[in-house]
């Protein structure tokens, strides 16, 4: 992992500022790798001080002031990548992304570089920080081997206004998904909790007790002995299309957990088509939708081909 502009130690001090700058600013100035509105939280919860004395973000600064600065123990922030992006719509706040299969969404342990947060800094380097350094801008996930669109905060107000609609299931999520067999009836309503596998904890399973998930679906074409489906999940739970569909006995093509192998499409056959939502900056309701990648268009042809 390229660490070569990340603070190498814990703590480390500054002097010597302009006099009569605030402090957040100068410390942004000095310290580019963390957003202003990271390093304003550190300052509330007592990492930086001045003169040994805690104090706010808008103190002006003397010449003769030392600025010691504790950094947390997680304080690994994510480098830019040159990773090329689909950018589907932008403004101020927030970036509407097309996300690739095989792209994971933020570094994590064992994953800690070439993830969309990482490709994201690159064209946006001061996201919303949100109380989360390794997830800049993250609102909601989509499993690595999974395509399709994403929303990503700029900023901590936009951050929280996309969080508040999701908790409040405001946003609207469309994913395109082929099973194996012909599901019946062609439409309906999947409800089960979902929690982890006590078998295996690497794994979701439909559990007593359990979150609760609720999973809409209508058929959108029999493919021979497959079925494929607009998904619509109420809740969002994790792997919560996966689990409910194998749950009923329509295993998700292409999954190597939940579902079924496929000698069609080499991950699994789902996509998020389509995302809605209010605007941060408007509060007006926007719909996105995109089309299949090619993968997915491919493993169909084969599949129609072969019915």
């Amino acid at each position: 992992m390229n660490t070569s502009t990340r603070p190498k130690i814990k703590n480390f001090y500054l002097d010597s500022p302009i006099s009569g700058i605030r402090l957040d600013k100068y410390l942004t100035q000095s310290l580019p790798q963390f957003s202003r509105s990271y390093l304003q939280k550190l300052i509330e919860q007592g990492y930086i001080l001045v003169n040994k004395q805690r104090t706010k973000a808008s103190q002006r600064l003397n010449e003769s002031d030392k600025i010691a600065i504790e950094l947390p123990p997680s304080s690994t922030y994510p480098l830019a990548e040159p990773i090329p992006l689909a950018i589907v719509y932008e403004d101020k706040d927030i970036l509407v992304i097309n996300k690739l299969a095989g792209l994971t969404v933020h570094p994590a342990p064992g994953h800690p570089d070439h993830t969309l947060v990482n490709a994201v800094l690159s064209h946006c380097p001061h996201l919303a920080i949100s109380n989360d350094l390794i997830r800049p801008g993250i609102v909601h996930r989509l499993d690595k081997d999974t395509s399709g669109l994403m929303v990503i905060a700029k900023n901590d107000f936009a951050w929280q206004h996309l969080v508040n609609q999701f908790k409040t299931h405001d946003v609207t999520k469309g994913y395109l998904v082929l099973v194996k067999g012909r599901l019946s009836p062609e439409q309906g309503i999947i409800e089960a909790p979902i929690g982890r596998d006590s078998h295996n904890r690497q794994r979701m399973a439909v559990v007593s007790p359990g979150k609760e998930a609720s999973t809409q679906y209508q058929v959108k074409k029999y493919l021979g002995n497959y079925t494929l489906l607009k998904v619509t999940p109420r809740t969002g739970r994790t792997h919560q299309i996966r689990v409910h569909l194998s749950a009923i006995g329509y295993p998700v093509i292409g999954d190597s957990v939940y579902g079924v192998k496929s000698a069609h499409v080499d991950r699994q056959f789902i996509h998020a088509y389509r995302l809605g939502f209010r605007l941060p900056s408007t509060n007006e309701y926007r719909e996105f939708t995109c089309s299949l990648p090619a993968d997915l268009k491919q493993a169909l042809e084969l599949i129609a081909h072969s019915a």
